[in-house]
């Protein structure tokens, strides 16, 4: 059994996988100022709650978009496991080929999403990862990452447009009654759910046209609110990045 943590923007994703089975799921907020102790008090609870004794864990595994917060989750999982972590990064055994102009570039959310694609999901694949951003990834059958999109989270676009308005306020994700509102909180939820899932279809369309029918898959905080929306059939996988942790994890444990 081992512990996998995804640290992104706004959330920590962590949960335990023994073999195949992923025991279970939980986010905590992403706080830059807790420290690597606040961080083991915290997991330790989880397990605590979840039944799960720290001592049976063999090991982990860290992806992070969050630099400043991989240090200290590497100390707070060393305290709870008493093993060195695995963190994905540069030189870490993926199986998956990058053929970006800088590979380093890619990010490790991407990255892990990715290979959890290509091995549960017909190829080639696209990948819709919902969360504070909101990226496209475009796997092909060779392995081989291929690039893909990213642009601003349906949150943080909901966010930007109250912040810099002084007559909208913020609304729930919650689907509109239809697509033209006739007040203002469904006009702002018809154009954050419809506008973001047609830009999605968008996206699909033009990645299409250059490589070929692709089989799309759907995952991270926000995809189940608009996936449902969208007109191209998307796959949902809310466990696609714990899979995908796992997978480089027993890569790189052989």
């Amino acid at each position: 059994m081992i512990l996998a943590i995804d640290v992104g923007n706004t959330n920590i994703v962590l949960g335990c996988i023994d073999e195949r089975k992923i025991l279970f799921i939980e986010r905590i907020s992403t706080d830059r100022n807790k420290t690597a102790a606040e961080y083991a008090i915290m997991i330790k609870s989880i397990l605590e709650i979840r039944e799960i004794d720290s001592n049976a864990l063999e090991g982990g595994i860290i992806s992070s978009v969050v630099p400043e917060i991989t240090f200290e989750l590497r100390r707070a999982t060393r305290l709870l496991i008493k093993k060195e972590p695995l963190i994905v990064g540069p030189g870490i055994k993926t199986g998956l080929n990058i053929r970006l102009d800088d590979p380093a570039q890619l990010g490790s959310d991407m990255l892990v999403t990715s290979v959890a694609a290509m091995h549960e999901h017909p190829l080639p694949v696209i990948v819709v990862d919902l969360g504070t951003a909101t990226t496209l990834s475009l796997i092909n059958e060779k392995h081989e990452f291929m690039g893909g999109m990213i642009f601003p989270g349906i949150r943080t676009s909901l966010n930007s447009l109250v912040s810099n308005t002084s007559l909208l306020q913020q609304i729930s994700l919650n689907s509109p009654k239809k697509v033209i509102g006739t007040n203002t909180i469904d006009c702002m939820k018809s154009g954050i759910i419809y506008g973001n899932a047609a830009m999605i279809d968008g996206l699909i369309d033009r990645i299409e046209g250059e490589v070929g029918e692709c089989t799309v898959v759907a995952t991270g905080g926000l995809a189940k609110s608009i996936s449902r929306f969208c007109r191209h059939k998307l796959i949902l996988d809310n466990d696609l990045l714990l899979k995908g942790l796992r997978i480089i994890y027993e890569k790189n444990a052989r």
